[in-house]
Protein backbone atom coordinates (compact mmCIF):
# COMPACT_ATOMS: atom_id res chain seq x y z
CA UNK A 1 0.00 0.00 0.00
CA UNK A 2 1.35 3.45 -1.04
CA UNK A 3 1.96 5.60 2.35
CA UNK A 4 2.93 8.59 0.58
CA UNK A 5 0.58 11.76 1.75
CA UNK A 6 -2.64 12.06 -0.76
CA UNK A 7 -3.92 15.45 0.90
CA UNK A 8 -2.47 18.49 -0.19
CA UNK A 9 -2.68 21.82 1.91
CA UNK A 10 -3.25 25.12 0.39
CA UNK A 11 -3.46 26.74 3.39
CA UNK A 12 -3.84 26.64 7.45
CA UNK A 13 -5.49 29.18 10.08
CA UNK A 14 -5.22 29.01 13.46
CA UNK A 15 -8.82 30.16 14.71
CA UNK A 16 -8.77 28.79 17.86
CA UNK A 17 -5.89 28.61 21.30
CA UNK A 18 -5.66 27.76 24.77
CA UNK A 19 -3.42 26.61 27.14
CA UNK A 20 -4.77 22.75 26.33
CA UNK A 21 -5.92 22.61 22.50
CA UNK A 22 -4.86 24.47 18.99
CA UNK A 23 -7.83 24.72 16.34
CA UNK A 24 -6.53 24.88 12.70
CA UNK A 25 -8.59 25.01 9.76
CA UNK A 26 -6.76 23.91 6.55
CA UNK A 27 -7.99 24.27 2.84
CA UNK A 28 -6.89 21.19 1.16
CA UNK A 29 -7.31 18.95 -1.96
CA UNK A 30 -8.65 16.00 -0.94
CA UNK A 31 -6.97 12.36 -2.29
CA UNK A 32 -9.52 12.63 -5.12
CA UNK A 33 -7.96 15.86 -5.75
CA UNK A 34 -11.19 17.94 -4.63
CA UNK A 35 -11.13 21.08 -3.06
CA UNK A 36 -12.05 20.86 0.77
CA UNK A 37 -11.78 22.03 4.44
CA UNK A 38 -10.13 20.05 7.47
CA UNK A 39 -10.26 21.36 10.74
CA UNK A 40 -7.90 19.48 13.39
CA UNK A 41 -7.28 19.95 17.21
CA UNK A 42 -3.54 19.98 18.37
CA UNK A 43 -3.45 18.81 21.74
CA UNK A 44 -0.85 20.67 23.74
CA UNK A 45 -0.80 17.47 26.33
CA UNK A 46 -0.58 13.69 26.19
CA UNK A 47 -3.63 12.13 27.71
CA UNK A 48 -2.11 9.48 30.50
CA UNK A 49 -4.31 6.69 31.76
CA UNK A 50 -3.30 4.19 34.60
CA UNK A 51 -4.53 0.61 35.63
CA UNK A 52 -3.64 0.15 39.19
CA UNK A 53 -4.09 -3.68 40.57
CA UNK A 54 -4.00 -5.11 43.08
CA UNK A 55 -2.49 -8.58 44.32
CA UNK A 56 -6.18 -9.65 44.54
CA UNK A 57 -7.08 -9.04 41.18
CA UNK A 58 -9.14 -4.88 42.10
CA UNK A 59 -8.67 -2.13 40.90
CA UNK A 60 -9.79 1.45 41.14
CA UNK A 61 -12.11 3.56 38.80
CA UNK A 62 -12.67 7.16 38.69
CA UNK A 63 -16.40 8.87 38.22
CA UNK A 64 -16.43 12.36 37.08
CA UNK A 65 -18.90 14.57 35.18
CA UNK A 66 -17.42 15.43 31.70
CA UNK A 67 -18.74 18.55 30.59
CA UNK A 68 -17.87 17.76 26.50
CA UNK A 69 -20.20 14.74 27.00
CA UNK A 70 -22.23 16.21 28.81
CA UNK A 71 -22.37 13.28 31.41
CA UNK A 72 -21.01 11.14 33.63
CA UNK A 73 -17.82 8.63 32.74
CA UNK A 74 -16.29 6.04 34.65
CA UNK A 75 -12.55 5.34 34.10
CA UNK A 76 -9.51 4.27 34.56
CA UNK A 77 -7.78 7.29 36.70
CA UNK A 78 -6.51 9.75 34.03
CA UNK A 79 -5.05 12.85 33.29
CA UNK A 80 -2.83 14.88 30.95
CA UNK A 81 0.64 15.09 30.88
CA UNK A 82 3.04 18.06 29.09
CA UNK A 83 4.76 17.04 25.94
CA UNK A 84 8.39 17.17 26.76
CA UNK A 85 7.81 15.48 30.31
CA UNK A 86 8.41 11.72 30.96
CA UNK A 87 4.79 10.53 30.78
CA UNK A 88 5.78 8.12 33.61
CA UNK A 89 6.37 10.54 35.75
CA UNK A 90 3.03 12.30 34.85
CA UNK A 91 1.38 9.00 35.56
CA UNK A 92 2.71 8.53 38.69
CA UNK A 93 1.41 11.93 39.93
CA UNK A 94 -2.32 11.81 38.39
CA UNK A 95 -2.58 7.99 40.04
CA UNK A 96 -1.49 9.50 43.52
CA UNK A 97 -3.81 12.35 42.74
CA UNK A 98 -6.79 10.69 41.75
CA UNK A 99 -7.22 7.52 43.88
CA UNK A 100 -4.18 8.09 46.61
CA UNK A 101 -2.05 5.18 45.32
CA UNK A 102 1.82 4.71 44.72
CA UNK A 103 2.91 1.63 42.34
CA UNK A 104 6.25 0.59 42.49
CA UNK A 105 6.11 -1.69 40.01
CA UNK A 106 5.19 0.36 36.18
CA UNK A 107 4.21 -1.16 32.78
CA UNK A 108 3.43 0.92 29.69
CA UNK A 109 0.93 -1.40 28.35
CA UNK A 110 -0.27 0.95 25.44
CA UNK A 111 0.10 3.83 22.96
CA UNK A 112 -3.49 5.31 21.11
CA UNK A 113 -4.12 7.94 18.91
CA UNK A 114 -7.65 9.06 20.79
CA UNK A 115 -9.27 10.36 17.97
CA UNK A 116 -7.03 10.36 14.89
CA UNK A 117 -9.72 11.83 12.16
CA UNK A 118 -9.77 14.94 13.66
CA UNK A 119 -6.84 15.08 16.25
CA UNK A 120 -2.97 14.34 17.32
CA UNK A 121 -3.82 13.38 20.71
CA UNK A 122 -1.44 10.75 22.12
CA UNK A 123 -2.64 8.67 25.16
CA UNK A 124 -0.15 6.36 26.96
CA UNK A 125 -1.27 3.70 29.12
CA UNK A 126 0.08 2.28 32.07
CA UNK A 127 -0.51 -0.80 34.34
CA UNK A 128 0.25 0.23 38.16
CA UNK A 129 1.26 -2.81 40.42
CA UNK A 130 2.96 -3.57 44.08
CA UNK A 131 0.62 -0.69 45.69
CA UNK A 132 0.82 1.59 48.43
CA UNK A 133 -2.21 3.42 49.68
CA UNK A 134 -2.26 7.36 50.88
CA UNK A 135 -4.76 9.96 50.74
CA UNK A 136 -5.89 10.88 47.35
CA UNK A 137 -5.17 14.77 46.49
CA UNK A 138 -7.49 15.74 43.61
CA UNK A 139 -7.28 19.28 41.74
CA UNK A 140 -9.09 22.00 43.08
CA UNK A 141 -11.45 21.97 39.76
CA UNK A 142 -11.85 18.26 39.62
CA UNK A 143 -14.88 16.57 41.57
CA UNK A 144 -14.32 12.65 41.64
CA UNK A 145 -15.68 9.87 43.08
CA UNK A 146 -13.18 6.85 43.42
CA UNK A 147 -14.55 3.13 43.58
CA UNK A 148 -12.81 -0.27 44.27
CA UNK A 149 -13.86 -2.31 41.56
CA UNK A 150 -12.49 -6.44 40.86
CA UNK A 151 -10.68 -6.32 37.65
CA UNK A 152 -13.53 -8.88 35.87
CA UNK A 153 -16.23 -6.57 36.61
CA UNK A 154 -14.49 -3.96 35.32
CA UNK A 155 -13.84 -5.85 32.13
CA UNK A 156 -17.48 -6.69 31.89
CA UNK A 157 -18.15 -3.11 31.99
CA UNK A 158 -15.98 -2.13 29.13
CA UNK A 159 -17.50 -5.35 26.87
CA UNK A 160 -21.32 -4.18 28.22
CA UNK A 161 -20.17 -0.65 26.61
CA UNK A 162 -20.60 1.04 30.21
CA UNK A 163 -17.45 2.37 30.12
CA UNK A 164 -16.70 4.13 26.30
CA UNK A 165 -13.79 6.12 27.54
CA UNK A 166 -10.77 5.52 25.00
CA UNK A 167 -8.14 5.43 27.35
CA UNK A 168 -9.59 2.89 29.77
CA UNK A 169 -11.43 0.92 27.12
CA UNK A 170 -8.02 0.01 25.19
CA UNK A 171 -6.24 -0.15 28.58
CA UNK A 172 -8.36 -2.69 29.64
CA UNK A 173 -8.64 -5.11 26.59
CA UNK A 174 -4.63 -4.77 26.32
CA UNK A 175 -4.46 -5.70 30.10
CA UNK A 176 -6.54 -8.82 29.21
CA UNK A 177 -4.53 -9.76 26.17
CA UNK A 178 -1.37 -9.50 28.34
CA UNK A 179 -2.33 -10.67 31.99
CA UNK A 180 -3.56 -13.70 30.84
CA UNK A 181 -3.84 -15.45 34.11
CA UNK A 182 -6.41 -12.53 34.67
CA UNK A 183 -10.00 -14.19 35.01
CA UNK A 184 -12.32 -12.29 32.59
CA UNK A 185 -15.30 -14.26 32.51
Amino acid sequence: MDTKNPWTKLSKERVYENNWIALDHHEVLNPSNGKGIYGTVHFKNLAIGIIPLDKEGFTYMVGQYRFPLNKYSWEIPEGGGQLDKDPLETAKRELLEEVGIKAKEWTEIQRIHTSNSVTDELGIIYLAEDLSYFEAQPDEDEQLEVQKIHWKDLYKMVIEGKITDSLSVAGVYKLALIKSGLEIS
